[in-house]
């Protein structure tokens, strides 16, 4: 700010914690600049400062939201396997106590017939036609003896495998809930930060910050559009891609919460896998996952209910819906809502259908 005895030169205080970032005047008299001149104006906050750290506290929180997913989505997987093995556990065990019962009374068959084994009894019988008898009922016996020996290791070496699995997932599921602990420790510490960063904004400059926020999607996406990459893109998609790009557009209005897949609120991976799944399409659970998982196309083949991901690590995905737009649940304190598919920095698009759309 000039004024006619100051020039005022502000040296712009970058955030290094959530708070808030001061431009502290430091003024310089000109040489004609009287004792008398006015003091400076009082410091004001950076707003272009605060939005990028916002975005850096928001973006942090949407990668440790898709950990603590991966981590909850693991999680689930495992204990639906401990149950399966507990299942098998017990009927291992009744299986196992039922061979060994048939044992027991085999053992009592021959205490009963004086203890002799079949075989015995064989080389003492004078009938010829009793031998020739024994002799089957000996080989039988002899088969149904190794039989049931044999029934009975299987039947504990499959209890011992597994209880072993079950010991190795119930490690797997402890480990994973540990990641899942941790993960929302992060995430709780970047939303409470740009909470509080927010938080200590006046009415006046909340409202100055929207606009910057507004300005800067629309010159992303203005860019983006400017880009040529979507001047030939096909509107046209499949009946699953309809349904799906349906349900995620009738969530809008709907609050975002992390880790939350509807119906009354969503994160950004829980809306598109919802989406799809009400197309009667399963898709991944996480951002990462649906990048690693499905199939990539060029941005300039996507059409309706392709997922878009975006930033490098893959931490945010939307639902493109056409005509340059994605449908998308942003983050905490925000909407599902509809956007300029060109407002974030895009990684790629992948497509849960495979099947061909048809002609335009």
């Amino acid at each position: 700010m000039t004024t006619a005895a100051v020039t005022v030169v502000c040296a712009v205080t970058v955030l290094a914690a959530p708070g808030t970032a001061f431009a502290a005047p430091d003024p310089t008299p000109s040489p004609t600049a009287s004792a008398t001149a006015p003091p400076a104006a009082p410091p004001g906050k950076d707003l272009e400062a605060v939005r990028e750290k916002l975005d850096a506290l928001y973006r942090a929180a949407a990668s440790a939201t898709e950990d603590y997913n991966a981590a909850e989505e693991k999680a689930r997987q495992q204990s639906a396997e401990i149950v399966a093995l507990a299942k098998k556990i017990v009927e291992g065990r009744q299986k196992l106590d039922r061979l060994k019962d048939r044992a027991g009374a085999a053992a009592r068959a021959q205490y009963r017939t004086g203890g002799l084994p079949d075989e015995a009894k064989l080389v003492l019988s004078e009938d010829p036609e009793e031998f020739l008898d024994g002799t089957g009922r000996v080989v039988q016996g002899q088969r149904a003896t190794k039989g049931l020996l044999g029934e009975l290791t299987r039947a504990q070496e499959d209890l011992e495998a597994y209880q072993a699995d079950a010991s190795a997932q119930w490690k797997k599921l402890e480990t994973n809930r540990r990641a899942k602990a941790k993960a929302q420790k992060e995430i709780e510490k970047q939303i409470a930060a740009a909470e509080k960063l927010e938080s200590e904004l006046e009415q006046e400059e909340k409202e100055r910050l929207a606009r910057l926020e507004r300005q800067a999607q629309e010159k992303a996406q203005a860019a983006w559009l400017g880009s040529g990459t979507v001047e030939d893109l096909d509107a046209s998609t499949t009946e699953q891609g309809r349904k799906a790009v349906e349900y995620a557009t009738a969530q809008i209005g709907k609050p975002y919460q992390w880790g939350a897949e509807g119906p009354d609120a969503y994160d950004c991976s829980g809306l598109t896998s919802q989406a799809w799944g009400a197309a009667g399409r399963a898709v991944p659970r996480t951002s990462q996952q649906q990048w690693q998982q499905l199939r990539h196309v060029d941005v300039k083949d996507m059409r309706p209910g392709d997922l878009i991901i975006y930033f490098d690590d893959a931490s945010h995905v939307g639902m493109y819906v056409g005509d340059g737009k994605v449908v998308h649940a942003p983050r905490p304190g925000r909407t599902v809502t509809i956007t300029g598919a060109g407002t974030m920095p895009i990684l790629g698009v992948v497509r849960p259908d495979t099947t061909a759309a048809p002609a335009p």
